[in-house]
């Protein structure tokens, strides 16, 4: 008896939730209230769109890009472009005019869709993308003109379309979504996603021991929807029929939590700075948000401190559930649970709390492997310490018309990330390779310092980066921004580290600054602290002359 060979399409599911249940509200935050509007009139807008799409001339594996934030026409695009067999580009909107110019160029993208806020940020390079045909504005009563010739308005490239649509049918393999890397070394490098990639990665998304995607949640994704395909969730949401709650431009915590208590919302996702940022909100004002409906939240792009976890879980009985990957992963690697096996029903809290300072446990049907230098797999034993290599079927094996053999090895993708894995299969994320301190010919981890001086009560917010020593190679220095009104010294930072460093582990510095550089995907932006640093002429205090 042999089964069906359905091929795996994004078509077959992304409607799913809109025939099911229809009448589910899409609710994106305005500048003037929300905007509202249910799951069948996304799917029937959706299905315009491709037919506008259709009638502009667009064709089968063409890339159309979105300059977007996480709002109802981004996800209409969502839904529409990777069912019609095109690719959905995603532009980071925080990239610069050249990274734009070049990754616009390099995709070859046919149409933008823009919200009408960010079409200053498109202005510079208007005249150095011609693969680009047309413009569609997405107007959200702000005004916002362009210079672009064929420029047109996305309700009326839509209004006039049928509802109808039949999909195509194409090979599973063809690609559905284009995402580049924020080009931290070198050119942007784009990371091409195929409809059962993606698939995949969406089913595996909604498993309970995932992230238990569910169709009676509510979900607010503030991780941006151009950061790898917003972590996949405006599809999980999408197949389950889950009510979808979107921030648009609106990202400061008070209108974010006003809008979750509001709508109900029981999971979110996003960096760990904007969970910083919502529990220093909730502190000042612990009775003004109703947040009773949030069960979890999804942290992920740098590892959240342990004592953040702990203090969702104390304050507001919220789950946060760490997660690591990478835009090369689609991006779900792993993902930390607090009881995360059958096993560890009756840890102990203390123990719970170890394990999901990790990065967590693998997604089924991947692989990871620690390796040294030679190539040669490591211990799983917690202590040894390795390049992370990864694969499955929906990790990265090739850039985007860019190939970069360092990058992959023996049909592994090779992170840059270097990890432990200990004995009961928890990957421990150890530092990204290039952001390790090397110092007298021992590794420091910059993570576990920051991760340390966070729970320092009093501190908001620290970067630890490594300085040029003449001696060391290198030795670490700590950027931290104190809660205001905080009395923590240098000293007592030190203090607070030297209870669980070793001596030569500490930072020799504490720079007490107001703000800390982020990366166009909200994280701890290391290259930009140290050039800053060297464009100050830094020294450490032991090589300051007097």
């Amino acid at each position: 008896m042999t089964m069906q060979q359905t091929p795996l399409l994004m078509s077959r599911i992304l409607g799913r939730g809109a025939k099911l249940d229809p009448n589910i509200e899409i609710v994106t935050l305005q500048n003037e209230g929300t905007h509202r509007q249910t799951l069948e009139v996304t799917a029937r807008r959706s299905a315009q769109l491709a037919n506008a799409l259709t009638r502009h001339g667009i064709k089968v594996g063409d890339r159309i890009a979105s300059f977007m934030w996480n709002n109802y026409r981004h996800l209409e695009l969502y839904e529409a472009v990777p069912s019609m067999g095109c690719v959905l580009h995603t532009l980071n909107i925080r990239l610069s005019p050249t990274d734009l110019e070049y990754i616009i160029n390099h995709a070859e993208d046919r149409v933008i869709f823009a919200d009408e806020d960010l079409l200053p940020l498109l202005e510079p390079i208007l005249d150095k993308i011609p693969t680009v045909e047309l413009l569609v504005i997405s107007r959200h009563g702000e005004g916002g003109e362009s210079s672009f010739a064929n420029r047109t308005d996305y309700e009326e490239f839509i209004g006039s379309e049928s509802t109808d649509v039949t999909w195509p049918e194409i090979d599973e393999n063809s690609p559905m979504g284009l995402c580049y890397t924020s080009g931290t070394t070198g050119k942007p490098k784009g990371v091409m996603y195929t409809n059962r990639s993606t698939y995949l990665h969406t089913i595996t998304q909604a498993m309970t021991d995932s992230m238990n995607l569910s169709a009676l949640d509510a979900v607010c994704g503030i991780v941006p929807m151009f950061h790898a395909m917003g972590w996949g969730l405006p599809f999980t949401a999408s197949m389950l029929g889950c009510k979808q709650v979107m921030p648009h431009r609106f990202m400061d915590p008070a209108r974010l939590v006003s809008l979750m208590a509001e709508e109900e919302v029981t999971i979110s996702a996003g960096v760990p700075t904007i969970w910083q940022g919502v529990k220093a909100l909730i502190e000042e004002a612990p009775d003004k948000y109703d947040l009773s409906h949030l069960s979890r939240l999804t942290c992920g792009g740098s590892a959240p401190p342990t004592s953040l976890m702990r203090w969702y879980a104390d304050e507001l009985n919220v789950e946060m559930v760490q997660g690591w990957g990478m835009t090369e992963t689609n991006p779900l690697g792993t993902l930390s649970r607090k009881v995360a096996k059958r096993s560890h029903v009756n840890l102990t809290e203390e123990q719970q709390f170890e394990n999901i300072g990790k990065a967590g446990l693998l997604m089924p049907g991947l692989e990871i492997e620690i390796v040294d230098e030679e190539w040669q797999p490591l211990p799983h034993d917690g202590e040894a310490v390795g390049e992370l290599l990864i694969r499955g079927p929906w990790i990265c094996s090739e850039y985007y018309n860019d190939p970069q053999p360092e990058k992959f090895h023996d049909g592994w993708l090779v992170t840059g990330d270097v990890a432990k894995i200990d004995s009961e299969e928890y990957l421990i994320i150890a530092d990204r390779s290039k952001d390790l301190i090397k110092s007298g010919g021992e590794w420091i981890s910059s993570v576990d310092l920051e991760n340390h001086i966070v729970a320092l009560e009093g501190v908001q917010q620290a970067a630890v980066v490594a300085q040029p020593h003449p001696k060391w190679d290198e030795r670490p220095v700590a950027m931290v921004i104190l809660v205001e009104g905080s009395n923590v010294t240098r000293e007592l930072i030190l203090e607070h580290c030297s209870e669980v460093f070793a001596k030569w582990q500490l930072p020799d510095d504490v720079i007490f600054v107001d703000t800390i550089p982020l990366t166009s995907t909200g994280k701890i932006d290391k290259k930009t602290i140290r050039a800053q640093l060297e464009e100050t002429q830094y020294q450490l205090p032991d090589l300051r002359t007097a």
